[in-house]
């Protein structure tokens, strides 16, 4: 069957479970199977016979919201919190990979930038930062302790604190999203600028490695997150701009949502790095294996959440599809 003649006969049923998906009045859990098999089946198809064409994915977007309403439907034993952030959330983050890589790669830019301007411009950290934090750290350097000043507030005010903060910088990338994701981007150059600024000012006092093994024990989490906030912004931006087969206003709001989604997720995280950074970035004098080991191992749980674990899910949506499908 040639692929327009397969949309044209099956086009009105997709609307109507698209419609049905989109609807804040669930459907029975028996009728969200028989649709989930229905989509599967015409899934599986297209994958066969129109493997690289647009209905394709936009059927494979189906069939995932499908898998997740079932998910929802069913009766958990646990916690509704608990499955949105094992099963409901990675679930649906896997079709924002590309929004995710798009924001690692402008800070990753932004971040090159910041170190090559400091390098060209011996002014250019002072007025990224500000002349009070580079003259508390060249003194601290002078003291032999360049990274006190995650000794200065107490434990737990500098955990409360830069939580907080963190949060607040998450959302307002996520806001600036509307602002058809050049808000975003703007708020995503400020951090990443700052942090190469400043990583190349240690460099330049030959205490790269000494900043960069006590900064990256909170910073691995906390920058990473910001990174997947900043997707959030961009996932806005792109439902205002590339609205596809929706209205725009109903691009908007699914993009909204979705984006809210995001940055729901990275609160746990954002309480983590607040926590290392105000309990145990401060202890100066761990041993290199120790700060490696932690750096390490945030670096793993974000890739692990945010890339490898909805790659699994995906895969096991698509393989449930082809069962369904025999």
């Amino acid at each position: 069957m040639r692929e327009a003649a397969f949309i044209k006969q099956n086009k009105d049923k997709w609307l109507k479970y698209e419609s049905l998906l989109q609807n804040n009045t669930s459907p029975s859990p028996q009728h969200i199977s028989d649709l989930y098999v229905e989509l599967s089946d015409d899934l599986s198809y297209a994958k066969t016979y129109y493997p690289k064409s647009n209905i394709t994915q936009y059927l494979n977007g189906l069939a995932s919201n499908a898998h997740q309403k079932i998910y929802r439907s069913k009766k958990e034993s646990g916690n509704r919190l608990i499955s949105f952030f094992t099963k409901e959330f990675p679930a649906g983050f896997y079709k924002f990979q590309k929004q995710l890589l798009l924001s690692f790669l402008i800070f990753l830019l932004f971040s090159l930038i910041g170190s090559y301007s400091a390098a060209t411009d011996l002014s250019f950290v002072r007025s990224i930062v500000g002349d009070a934090y580079v003259n508390m750290t060249l003194e601290n350097i002078s003291n032999n302790d360049p990274m006190a000043v995650y000794k200065e507030a107490s434990q737990t005010d500098m955990f409360l604190g830069i939580t907080l903060n963190n949060i607040r910088v998450s959302l307002m990338a996520f806001v600036f999203g509307v602002l058809a994701g050049v808000g975003t981007v703007f708020l995503l150059m400020q951090n990443a600028i700052m942090l190469g600024s400043f990583q190349y000012f240690f460099y330049e006092k030959g205490l790269l490695w000494e900043s960069a093994r006590t900064i990256w024990i909170h910073g691995t989490i906390e920058i990473s997150v910001i990174i997947v906030a900043g997707c959030a912004g961009l996932v806005v931006g792109k439902s205002m701009l590339f609205p596809g087969t929706y209205s725009r206003l109903n691009s908007f709001m699914i993009g909204v949502k979705d984006g809210l989604k995001i940055v729901i997720s990275t609160i746990p995280f954002f309480i983590i790095a607040g926590f290392l950074e105000g309990f145990v970035t401060r202890i100066t004098s761990m041993p290199d294996w120790l700060a490696i080991f932690i750096i390490s191992g945030s670096l793993l749980l974000v890739l692990f959440y945010y890339v490898f674990y909805p790659l699994y899910l995906n895969n096991k949506i698509q393989n449930d599809s082809g069962a369904h499908s025999i």
